[in-house]
Order: C-alpha cells, then sequence, then structure tokens
C-alpha cells in the first residue's frame, strides 16, 4: 500500500467533501489523491473496512486496499468507460480500478483483443498492465454492499465523476457506459459540463449510442451503453466477450484509437 492516511484529513467524512475537493484539484494527479482519502458515506467506509478485516482465505496473505478506488487510465485519454467497479474482493482489495475480480478479468481481456490494453489480465498494482487511450472509471468509488450503492451515495460521489470527466474532456472523444448505473451517472454529468443531451433521455440497452454535438467549449461526443461484464451477464450470455470485443471496437474507432482506427 502507499503511505496515503487511511483515516483521511480531518473533514474527509464530511458528506460536502467529494465536492468541496475536487473543485479544488488542478489535474487527473490530484484528484486521485484527493479521491482515495474521501470517508463521506459511512455505510460505504464501515463495509470496505470490515471486507479488509474478513478477508477470502485465498486473499488471507493480501494487505487491502481499503479505500476508495480512482480511476485508471492515461490523463489524456479519448476514451473513458464508466461503470460500477469496486467489488469487495477485487478493487477493494488490490486497489486498482476493475482488478482483481471476474469483472475486470472480462472488460481487461476484452480491452487487450481490441489494441486497447498491454495485456488482457488485471492482477494487482504493478502488474505492468497500460492502457492505451484509456481511462476506466465508476459513479460510485467504494465497494458497495451487495454491489448496490445508495441514490445518496451516488450524489455524494458524483463531484468526483464530474471533474475526472472534466480533466478528460479537451482530449475526450468517447464514452463507454457499463450498465444502467454507469449510464445514468455519465449522461447527466456529460450535461452538466456543456455537452447538449437529447430530451427525453435515451433509454439504456446494450449497443445504444448518441452523439452529443459539438458547442462552443466542447467538442462532438459519442457515448455507447454496454451490458456491464457482471458475473450475472457474462455467466448467462446476456454478454458474450464477443458482443463485447464488438462494442468496445465500435468505441475504439469513433475515439481514434487502437484497431478501431
Amino acid at each position: 500500500m502507499d503511505e496515503t492516511d487511511p483515516a483521511g484529513p480531518p473533514d474527509s467524512a464530511d458528506p460536502a467533501f467529494p465536492a468541496r475537493q475536487a473543485a479544488r484539484c488542478a489535474d487527473l494527479a490530484e484528484l486521485d489523491a484527493r479521491v482515495v482519502r474521501c470517508r463521506a458515506c459511512p455505510r460505504l467506509v464501515a463495509w470496505r473496512e470490515q471486507v479488509a478485516a474478513q478477508p477470502r482465505a485465498a486473499f488471507r496473505d493480501w494487505e487491502y486496499w481499503a479505500r476508495p478506488v480512482p480511476g485508471f487510465g492515461p490523463p489524456d485519454a479519448a476514451l473513458a468507460v464508466v461503470g460500477l467497479a469496486p467489488a469487495a474482493h477485487g478493487g477493494n482489495r488490490t486497489g486498482r480500478m476493475f482488478t482483481g475480480d471476474a469483472s475486470g478479468d472480462f472488460l481487461f481481456a476484452a480491452l487487450h483483443a481490441v489494441g486497447l490494453a498491454s495485456q488482457p489480465t488485471a492482477t494487482h498494482r504493478g502488474d505492468g498492465l497500460e492502457l492505451y487511450g484509456v481511462r476506466v472509471t465508476a459513479p460510485v468509488h467504494c465497494a458497495p454492499p451487495d454491489n448496490k450503492p445508495t441514490p445518496a451515495e451516488r450524489r455524494t460521489c458524483r463531484p468526483w465523476l464530474a471533474a475526472e470527466l472534466e480533466f478528460l474532456a479537451p482530449s475526450l472523444r468517447t464514452v463507454v457506459a457499463l450498465g444502467a448505473v454507469g449510464w445514468q451517472a455519465a449522461l447527466p454529468v456529460l450535461g452538466d459540463a456543456g455537452w447538449p443531451l437529447p430530451r427525453p433521455r435515451p433509454a439504456f440497452g446494450h449497443g445504444a449510442e448518441l452523439t452529443l454535438p459539438a458547442t462552443g467549449r466542447r467538442r462532438q461526443l459519442h457515448v455507447l451503453g454496454s451490458y456491464h461484464p457482471s458475473q450475472r451477464n457474462t455467466f448467462t450470455g446476456r454478454l458474450t466477450f464477443d458482443m463485447l470485443v464488438d462494442l468496445l471496437t465500435r468505441a475504439a474507432r469513433s475515439a481514434g484509437l487502437g484497431s478501431g482506427d
């Protein structure tokens, strides 16, 4: 683990901490450093620390991250992937988004197949994984019980996502929203950031796509929806590997990246 104090600064348990701190950040590196110090959601703090204190037998030798998990990927990414990610024994253990669980295995293997990741596996920080032009992040940075953050927790965490997409905006060309939670979180944040949203907002679905027109301060942006690579979806065949690869290929093409060029 790094040297960041897991207890966070004195005001880190204030529900206004994310909004206040996100507004002060000068770049993504500073944002990531502040994200990991957040304790604004008591239920999530208690859960992430409880899980770390009671690890699965397979991970008994791990020192769990047990903090908010920052986004992962270059600061000039053209493609952002947004979806519910920190799993209790995945990102909450490894400290890296979509790393250490079955959903991440599925996602990173697909990104590698499209030429957007240096390797098909993501096991721990320092395993050599690099993303090419892609940043993965989440609408909620802490692992929630039953993988279900409350509406209040989503609202509290929203300033982190808003700031992250704001920093990516100069290079961002495409957003992939994983699951209905990712779709519902990303669209209003993009609207607040200056991209005009259609009315009514389009419904989520795998393969759903919309183009947000350029404005005086924003370039045109493509938004695609994908089923989340959860075990429920992948085990039942609702989302197959080929389906995700095809969608990420479309996303790469629209962002000018990888094999989608």
